[in-house]
């Protein structure tokens, strides 16, 4: 049996070391620590892996991260809300978002048409920018494809850009699928609506990309699910993954707890009671804010990745 050990500092101590020190800590430090062990796994089985996340880890630093991994040849498949796209556009065209505090005064906020996420400042003129370019990139892809499947649209939307932090831009440029199902809920599913009123025949599909999420994935490969936060993102790939047999690994990093009886909270031993998880699969559920737990992991499996000659450089 494992021993619970002291956590002692040393002068310049990396990120692998002080992640490797979690595992006999205790507490969310153990399941941090696992959670790292699962991603090493599913990487050097060479599963295909899943990369869910909401649309305010987009809005926070994390944007340019995501993006990186993609680079870097981490992930095979995205999903994501339809905040994450319009955020990753904004700051790809030279939006800046500000740092304020979750106790800032809302009613100022707004009548400098400022518009807070926890304590993080969008300008509504990055919204008017945003929507002034959306158009412009949806008629060039009206002009060569009326019906088309929303990863298709992200990535034509992506091969625009020019940002190496941007996420549609790494994604098109490494052929990663981007899902988002729930792309109408958003400034850039309006922006799709209103382009609609002038172009009735330019129709976003997205059950062709419910079509191809499933019949592209077998029972007989091996399948990874990295799943930040929780909400529709989570739930679309876990269900793709249901019908070719369930996820052999899967890591869980979540705020939300199992007694709300919400996806967002519910753990891979729940998902393992649909068959949506495999009964054997190697899985970890660590809660805490993503923006802390999910660099802290990755750091220290891109480490690992790196000296095992398995990173995209």
């Amino acid at each position: 049996m494992k021993k619970v050990k002291d956590f002692l500092w040393k002068p310049n101590m990396s990120v692998k070391e002080c992640v490797g020190l979690f595992g006999n800590l205790g507490y969310q430090a153990i399941e941090l620590h696992e959670a790292a062990k699962v991603v090493l796994k599913m990487k050097r089985s060479g599963a295909r892996v899943f990369l869910t996340f909401t649309s305010n880890m987009v809005t926070s630093g994390l944007r340019g991260f995501f993006a990186q991994l993609c680079n870097l040849g981490i992930p095979d498949i995205l999903v994501t809300t339809s905040g994450s796209i319009e955020e990753d556009i904004m700051k790809a065209i030279g939006e800046d978002f500000e740092l304020s505090n979750f106790n800032a005064d809302d009613l100022q906020l707004h009548e400098r048409g400022e518009n807070r996420i926890g304590n993080i400042l969008i300008r509504t003129e990055s919204y008017m920018r945003f929507e002034d370019l959306m158009r412009s990139f949806l008629e060039k892809i009206y002009k060569k494809k009326k019906r088309i499947s929303v990863s298709e649209l992200l990535k034509e939307i992506g091969l625009m850009l020019n940002d190496k932090n941007s996420i549609l831009y790494q994604s098109a440029k490494r052929n990663i699928p981007i899902y988002c199902p729930g792309i109408a809920d958003s400034s850039f599913g309006f922006q799709l609506f209103m382009f609609q009123q002038t172009h009735d025949d330019f129709i976003v599909d997205t059950i062709q990309d419910m079509q191809k999420i499933v019949t592209d994935l077998g029972f007989d490969e091996k399948k990874g699910l990295i799943s930040l936060g929780g909400s529709i993102s989570k739930h679309y790939a876990i269900f793709a993954a249901l019908l070719s047999g369930g996820f052999d690994y899967a890591v869980y990093m979540t705020t939300s707890h199992a007694s709300s009886g919400s996806f967002s909270g519910a753990t891979t031993q729940e998902a393992k009671s649909w068959g949506k998880i495999r009964d054997n699969a190697e899985a970890a559920t660590v809660n805490g804010d993503v923006c802390i737990t999910f660099p802290l992991m990755m750091s220290y499996v891109l480490d690992e990745l790196k000296n095992e000659g398995l990173l995209n450089e």
